[in-house]
């Protein structure tokens, strides 16, 4: 497979660490974004500090985030072949208790994190001809929980599958393909020590693995037909659940 330079947001543990880990054993170019500093600079060291691995510390709301990740690949690797929009935040709270601020935090970090982190990218894959937009959603966003009231991350994800299908109508005829992968519960530091008590929502009856995720990531990568498409890695939490 050819050889692509690889932006992984949020990549300072959980899901991120994981796909970018797995682009890197395969002998792609990584560059790593996290907004914390010191943990992004733990995961370089703990990936190796090669030559094919690159970091930028910085908060993807922030336009000037995005642009300095796109420069960053082009600088060191020559290109900006893949981008993945893994950089979010998800939080339970009742819809009635949800005020503007605690709103604001999940689309500046979720919706325009990924809008304007991709803004960045683009013109970059169009120079190329070529180019692949992976974001982060949730099958949640068609299943609704009762019991994990999640208005504001929810509203924020369902707007990123909004924009992936947007943008893939936008771009795929220049060769520009944009997906969203959704997990569902996945063994993460997000969900701590928490994570297998939510095995019941997938059919399967366990949680997923960081891993799960990763080779759908790659998978999507490095292909050249998905377009428009989102795909549930979710255990089948999508589909249904069990009685029991």
């Amino acid at each position: 497979m050819k050889k692509q330079t690889v932006i992984v947001t949020g990549a300072s543990s959980g899901i991120g660490k994981e796909v970018a880990k797995h682009f890197l054993d395969r002998g792609d170019n990584v560059v790593i974004n996290s907004a914390t500093k010191i943990k992004l600079e733990e995961t370089y060291n703990e990936l190796g500090a090669g030559a094919n691995l690159a970091m930028v510390a910085g908060d993807v709301s922030h336009k000037e985030t995005g642009e300095k990740l796109v420069a960053t690949a082009v600088e060191k690797f020559g290109s900006a072949d893949v981008l993945i929009n893994n950089a979010g935040i998800f939080e339970t709270k009742p819809f009635l208790e949800v005020d503007e601020e605690y709103l604001d935090r999940f689309l500046r970090t979720n919706l325009k994190g990924t809008f304007f982190t991709t803004q960045a990218v683009i013109p970059q894959m169009l120079r190329q001809h070529d180019g692949v937009v992976i974001n982060i959603g949730t099958p949640l966003v068609n299943r609704g929980l009762g019991g994990a009231p999640a208005s504001a991350p929810l509203s924020s994800k369902g707007a990123i599958h909004s924009l992936t299908v947007q943008l893939a109508a936008e771009f795929g005829s220049r060769n520009i393909r944009v997906n969203t992968i959704a997990p569902g519960a996945i063994r993460t530091p997000m969900h701590g020590a928490q994570s297998d008590a939510m095995a019941g929502l997938a059919l399967v009856n366990r949680v997923g693995e960081a891993k799960d995720i990763a080779e759908m990531v790659y998978t999507v990568a490095k292909s050249d037909f998905i377009n428009g498409a989102i795909i549930n890695v979710d255990g089948g939490l999508g589909a249904g659940h069990n009685l029991n």
